[in-house]
Parts: C-alpha cells; sequence; structure tokens
C-alpha cells in the first residue's frame, strides 16, 4: 500500500529507530554508515506525517546508554546531529514543523546545545507537525530528574504532596505540554522498548517490525499505520462501554 491509502494516522507516534549498526555490518560497511543512511530515513518519514494525518512524531535518536559506545562512534553521531540541523532547519520551518530537543544536554558539546536551543527557538510558532527528538535521553533518569522538580516545589511550599498527580508528573517531564504516543514503533525486529517513554507510553500501542531503521520507507510506515488503525483501544474498558 502507498501513504496515499492511509486516510488518518493516530495524533502522536513515536519510534524507535534501531538497527542503523547492523544494516550497516551486515553489508560490510562501517558501522556509522548506517547513521548516515538512517539520517536519509529520518527525512523521508518526517515529510510522510503531515499527509497521515500525524500531528506530533518523536524519534528516538541517542539514549543515556548510547554514551557507552565507542568515542569514534559517539562523535561521528555528534556530528550527524549538527549537520542534520544545519542542513534541514529552513526546509523544517518552511514545512510549518515545531522542533523540540528532549533529553539530559548537560552531556552535550556546548555547540550543539546552542544550535538546538537556536532551531527550536526559530520552529517555536509552527504547528503543522511537532517533532520531538530525544538526544542523550532516557526515561528513567526523566522521571527522577521530574520527581526532584516536584520534591523542590514542595519543599519550597510551592506545592502540596496531596497535588502531586498523574498530571503533576507529566508536567515535571521533558514532553510536558505533549500528547503521550498513541503508537510506538521499533524497527529492526527487537522487541522491547529500551527505556524509552515509560511514562509517556503507559496505553500506547506497539509495533516490532523487522526492517532495520535505514530499510524503513513512508510505504513501510503506512503499512504499520493501517494495522493500528484496526486495532481497538479500549483503556481498561470492554468494547461494549465504547
Amino acid at each position: 500500500m502507498t501513504s496515499s491509502e492511509v486516510r488518518q494516522g493516530p495524533p502522536h507516534v513515536a519510534i524507535i529507530m534501531d538497527g542503523n549498526g547492523r544494516w550497516a555490518e551486515a553489508r560490510g560497511r562501517p558501522r556509522t554508515d548506517g547513521h548516515h543512511r538512517g539520517v536519509e530515513r529520518v527525512r523521508e518519514i518526517v515529510k510522510a506525517c503531515p499527509e497521515l494525518g500525524i500531528k506530533t512524531l518523536t524519534l528516538f535518536a541517542f539514549s543515556s546508554e548510547n554514551w557507552n559506545r565507542p568515542n569514534y562512534e559517539v562523535k561521528v553521531l555528534m556530528s550527524l546531529f549538527r549537520r542534520y540541523i544545519v542542513r534541514e532547519v529552513d526546509e523544517l520551518d518552511t514545512m510549518d514543523v515545531r522542533v523540540r530537543f528532549i533529553g539530559d544536554r548537560t552531556r552535550l558539546p556546548r555547540d550543539l546545545r546552542r544550535m538546538m536551543s537556536q532551531m527550536e527557538e526559530r520552529t517555536a510558532a509552527n504547528a503543522r507537525l511537532t517533532l520531538q527528538v530525544a538526544v542523550s535521553y532516557g526515561a528513567r533518569d526523566e522521571i527522577v530528574h521530574g520527581m526532584r522538580h516536584l520534591a523542590q516545589q514542595v519543599a519550597e511550599g510551592r506545592i502540596t504532596p496531596d497535588q502531586i498527580d498523574a498530571d503533576a508528573v507529566s508536567g515535571a517531564l521533558f514532553t510536558a505540554g505533549v500528547d503521550d504516543p498513541d503508537l510506538v514503533i521499533r524497527t529492526s525486529g527487537e522487541m522491547r522498548i529500551s527505556n524509552f517513554l515509560l511514562w509517556q507510553a503507559a496505553y500506547a500501542e506497539f509495533a516490532f517490525v523487522d526492517e532495520c531503521w535505514p530499510d524503513f520507507t513512508a510505504d513501510h510506515f503506512a503499512d504499520v499505520l493501517r494495522s493500528f488503525g484496526q486495532r481497538e483501544r479500549r483503556f481498561g474498558k470492554i468494547s461494549a462501554q465504547l
């Protein structure tokens, strides 16, 4: 099927973009070649989203655990993030895409942090699509950060413990102000969520696909969305109650 056959996708899709290195190794190439190819796939999927009815796309680009990878690979990834911002900011702004970066920025190079902030500021008023890019992100760290923020508010007397509810927790996370994902996709055949959006994905649907990220085309994306459209989301109810 083609993307034009998908009438209306879920409002928020999150993707764990897995398999770049394995894609390259399977072809006898350096792992970094897979990351370069993966950036091109990001461009294709982002462009497909508005036509598919998606309002928010969250991409898991670099986890807090990825800092443990070989230094040369980390440097390549940081360079790719810089190149993506420089190359894509004009087009994303023209496409009316709002860009947000979520994660622990303190570990990122200073120049990259500055570029990320400038991209966010430039696209802040855009409304056709919100693109969240998770960089140096780990959901457990995010929750700990949010709990410390709420604890500080209690210590300062700005809120009471009884005022800490699910909405308060959501508002203390990196994704504050953005609706939770409806669908989480992971590429490369792995069937785990790897510390990604643990709080936000509580009621999300999941799709695990065999294609590595560099092979995950817009048509594959549309196929997954079509399958999602056939699912019944009950949120703890039974069908007769919907």
